[in-house]
């Protein structure tokens, strides 16, 4: 089976891995401390700003916890978002608010998001679709003039810009994902970034039990004499990474350029040889002023009950397809009933294909033609 999305691993990340067995630490030390500064350095942004956290749905969850989001407030989210992100608005009491999207985006405008803004508004989560990064200017803008909260889903976006500033760096609070399905993977865990240094500060906090006390073990005058007293500023959670994932992501850090140049290969090959489909459209063209980490490629149908018959053509011939994200106003425990017509024709009509590093160009030829070949049966 082709898969739709799939690591490339390799010689240096076993190699790091056995230095931290040899180190005789696993837990959270100097390679998680190295890992953050090399990927606040990626992304352009102060070390101070960035905490590793043990994955991007706890990151979501922090989120609110950080920004005291709660009862009575309202989250504005595209209903074409991560599960984790409508999930963590509930769970802190406030409401989630669907709003919809660009259909061949599939990201959310300025507009889509101020159609759903109340007195109640307390932020907004935005994901940015496969890679392709929303039309930031005039969402900040809006959220600037608005005095809401901005929280950045950017677990597809690992290498996403806008106007040169990098996806996850535009809002309040940005989140990365390193899952095994990532294209910088760590197995799990990801990256949170907080434009308040004081957040990030107190982020630390949260992290890890909400402990003040550090280890005896550390070389620092601000080490407790009795280190085995403690205290806490708040109930927090143990959210932290480890060793052995920041030597994952070092490694993988190091290769992100390379893995981003080939996913751009395989988006040109698909754009080319699929163009002339009268029965499919292709993703909308990259702008100028953005580039994308080619994390999602997508096609969609002209007709809705197409998307699911290719699907199934492609499955049987040993090519893996999906659709991210499965529209959450129609999760049934979300209880709504709002409707959005371009979140419903896109849910009906797209289809990711398979997108990694990974794959060989006897692959890529497979998928193109079994894609080409399905026009037949139409």
């Amino acid at each position: 089976m082709i898969n739709v999305f799939q690591p490339q691993l390799g010689k240096e990340e076993l190699r790091a891995i056995k230095k931290v067995f040899e180190s005789n630490w696993l837990g959270k030390g100097k390679i998680t401390d190295q890992f953050e500064k090399e990927f606040s350095g990626y992304q352009g942004v102060n070390n101070n700003q960035i905490k590793s956290i043990s994955c991007c749905t706890e990151g979501l969850f922090q989120s609110m916890e950080l920004l005291e989001i709660g009862n009575g407030d309202e989250v504005i989210l595209p209903s074409i978002s991560f599960i984790a992100a409508g999930s963590a608005i509930l769970k802190s009491g406030a409401k989630p608010i669907f709003c919809d999207v660009n259909k061949y985006s599939l990201n959310p405008s300025a507009e889509h998001i101020a159609a759903k803004i109340t007195s109640r508004t307390k932020a907004v989560i935005i994901l940015h679709y496969g890679g392709l990064p929303a039309p930031m200017d005039d969402i900040m803008e809006l959220v600037s003039s608005k005095n809401i909260f901005l929280i950045e889903d950017s677990a597809c976006s690992v290498a996403s810009t806008y106007k040169n500033k990098a996806c996850g760096t535009f809002g309040d609070i940005g989140i990365w994902s390193f899952d095994a399905m990532k294209i910088l993977v760590t197995g799990d865990g990801g990256m949170m970034y907080f434009k308040d240094e004081e957040t990030a500060k107190r982020a630390e906090h949260f992290l890890y039990l909400g402990l003040m006390s550090k280890s005896g073990l550390e070389k620092t005058d601000s080490v407790d004499k009795k280190w085995w007293e403690y205290d806490i500023t708040y109930p927090g959670r143990r959210a932290i990474m480890n060793d052995i994932t920041a030597a994952l992501g070092l490694e993988q850090l190091n290769k992100l350029s390379m893995f981003i140049a080939k996913r751009r290969q395989v988006h040109n090959r698909y754009n080319e040889e699929l163009k002339d489909l009268d029965y499919l459209s292709l993703p909308p063209e990259i702008p100028d002023h953005c580039k994308s980490s080619y994390y999602f490629y997508w096609i969609q149908t002209k007709e809705h009950k197409q998307r699911d018959r290719l699907a199934i053509y492609l499955k049987n011939k040993d090519i893996y397809s999906t659709f991210r994200y499965y529209p959450l106003h129609r999760v049934k425990y979300f209880g709504s009933d709002v409707v959005l017509p371009n979140t419903e024709t896109a849910a009906d009509t797209t289809l990711c294909i398979p997108m990694h590093q990974s794959l060989t160009n006897e692959d890529i030829d497979k998928i193109i033609d079994s894609i080409r070949s399905f026009k037949k049966t139409i």
